[in-house]
């Protein structure tokens, strides 16, 4: 064998690889939502605006008063008018439409089963005059639910903003069907450059250019007027208005002014490729200013323009100071000891940069083998990687262990977990420390080394998710092992890992393992391999099946056990 290839493949050699190399765990700033996030976004729209108009119900959005005042006009003309309103929510656009034009009819979509409930639910609905439907636009054909070139008017009020971009043409294509020749779009919708574009930008939460993910997991698009124009003319409509409007917020209390853009527009699907003729088209910009000291609804009147805002309650409440609660409180129970552990909640959970914010079935499965098996700490000193903000693993060890030190690379996650220890009666702070540790640095490895030279056991639950992190995984462990004999169960120093496979299968941690001298002992599930002659994990298993017994979800978890080779 080549010297060469053996040199780099030496322990000294990899240790030397994994303290020059730059290890990016965490997600850099711009780097936006990952391929699998994207496609779950894609692939759950409809689930999560049903668990959108769950939680708010028809609270959350204003009736629309205001649509009179901006297309009245286009109301009022001759004859009885037939009108879609695509994206239609709790109802918000289409009861305030039937009080002021009774005679109407209006078809009303949207693709969340909840919210065309809501809307039938209406104390004002009545089939004579409203037809309400399931209907995803991107996927299903209008025409089942609607006649062809029936309606008059469709209104698309903060809708299209809602779907990918690359569909929006499909859902014009759609909604040409159903449309009258000459019949018009009235389009309201978000504007690059609003302050809520801004917010995302600032939270990494990019999809795509102009799309972003909202932390509930509905998502919005940022409309300029140029692609508004060009994604209407190529489907087949004249422009027939196009209005800019932006208005300015000032929060005199802390002196804030924050932008507020949204684009409005009349389309008409031409006739026979020639333009509608309906009026000049007219390009506007109309520019507000309103101050205000922290009011969540936001009005602006004037005299020749009257205005009214559609703002989320998420944006209202950032902008002015009141932010809804990212967190929530999960209450554990392992035997006699119980926990109450704030986390970040499930809504919010996947526009997280750090994975240590949230509590993993791993970390569960592991805290509640430790609670059964208090011998697995008893007396020895422990050390807990990647631990996140709960931490559990590390609290329940403080009831039998001489020490135990949490550890986490990531400073927002330390900063819950230290709040969530002070809160814990049930935890012993006196033998818990809290400590920043990112794997392979020196400096933090030297720092755990003068609270501790070397542990007794070292515990890891879902660490070996990302192929980058096993090595300085391995090397950080090798160091702060103990290197003495200790007593009782598995008689060596031991580092256990805990998680559920991932983007790394167990033959690469194994052969990392190997690279820094830690030898794999027992493991769990059971497996026949000859070289695992002892039976330490497989022991806390005998008396019960600590999944059911406390409800762990997931049968795909595993334990590996490893000692110094």
């Amino acid at each position: 064998m080549d010297k060469n290839i053996m040199d780099s493949n030496s322990p000294k050699s990899m240790e030397q690889q994994a303290a020059t190399t730059k290890i990016q765990i965490y997600p850099t700033p711009d780097s936006g939502i990952s391929p699998f996030w994207k496609e779950k976004y894609e692939r759950d729209a409809k689930k999560y605006w049903d668990v959108f108009y769950k939680r708010h119900q028809d609270k959350f959005f204003k009736d629309r008063h205001y649509l009179d005042k901006e297309w009245g006009r286009y109301l009022t003309e001759q004859g009885r008018k037939v009108l879609l309103e695509v994206g239609c929510g709790a109802g918000n656009t289409i009861f305030p439409l039937r009080a002021t034009y009774p005679d109407v009819f209006v078809h009303a979509c949207d693709f969340s089963q909840r919210a065309v409930s809501l809307v039938k639910s209406h104390k004002e609905y009545t089939e004579n005059f409203i037809n309400a439907f399931v209907c995803d636009l991107t996927s299903d054909d209008l025409t089942e639910q609607i006649l062809p070139s029936s309606v008059d008017i469709v209104t698309m009020i903060f809708v299209l903003s809602a779907v990918s971009p690359e569909k929006m043409s499909s859902v014009m294509q759609n909604i040409r069907k159903i449309l009258k020749p000459n019949g018009l779009v009235l389009f309201r919708d978000y504007a690059t450059g609003d302050l809520a574009q801004e917010r995302f930008i600032c939270k990494d939460q990019k999809i795509s250019e102009n799309f972003y993910v909202r932390g509930d997991g509905t998502r919005a698009f940022y409309f300029s007027e140029e692609y508004l124009r060009k994604l209407f003319e190529e489907t087949g409509f004249g422009t027939e208005e196009i209005e800019l409007c932006c208005k300015q917020v000032e929060n005199r209390s802390r002196e804030l002014i924050m932008n507020r853009r949204w684009i409005q527009g009349v389309f008409c699907l031409r006739a026979n490729n020639n333009e509608c003729g309906i009026k000049p088209i007219l390009f506007k910009e109309s520019f507000h200013r309103k101050s205000v000291k922290n009011e969540v609804s936001v009005r602006v009147n004037t005299e020749t323009s009257p205005v009214e805002v559609d703002i989320s309650e998420g944006v209202a409440m950032d902008m002015f100071g009141v932010s809804p609660s990212e967190n929530e409180v999960m209450d554990i129970s392992f035997g006699n000891l119980n926990f109450k552990i704030n986390v970040v909640s499930k809504e919010y959970q996947h526009t997280c940069k750090s994975t240590g914010l949230m509590l993993w079935e791993s970390a569960r499965l592991m805290a509640s083998v430790l609670a059964e098996n208090p011998s697995i700490t008893a007396q020895k000193r422990v050390l807990e990687l990647g631990c996140g903000c709960a931490g559990i693993c590390s609290m329940v060890a403080t009831h039998n262990a001489h020490l135990v030190v949490a550890t986490d690379g990531d400073p927002r996650s330390l900063n819950l977990l230290a709040e969530n220890v002070a809160k814990n009666p049930t935890t012993r702070p006196n033998k818990l420390l809290v400590r920043m540790l990112v794997w392979g640095n020196d400096e933090h490895i030297d720092a755990i080394k003068k609270v501790n030279e070397g542990f007794d056991v070292i515990l890891g639950t879902d660490v070996t998710y990302s192929c980058e992190a096993v090595m300085p995984l391995f090397a950080t462990a090798q160091k702060l092992i103990s290197c003495d004999t200790v007593v009782g169960e598995g008689s060596e120093p031991a580092l256990i890992l805990c998680h559920i496979l991932r983007r790394v299968d167990e033959p690469s941690i194994l052969s990392v393992a190997s690279q820094y001298g830690f030898k794999l002992v027992d493991r769990w599930p059971s497996v026949e391999i000859p070289s695992l002659s002892q039976s330490i994990v497989r022991s806390w298993f005998n008396k019960m099946d600590l999944r059911d017994k406390y409800k762990l979800p997931s049968t795909a978890l595993s334990i590996l056990y490893f000692q110094r080779a």
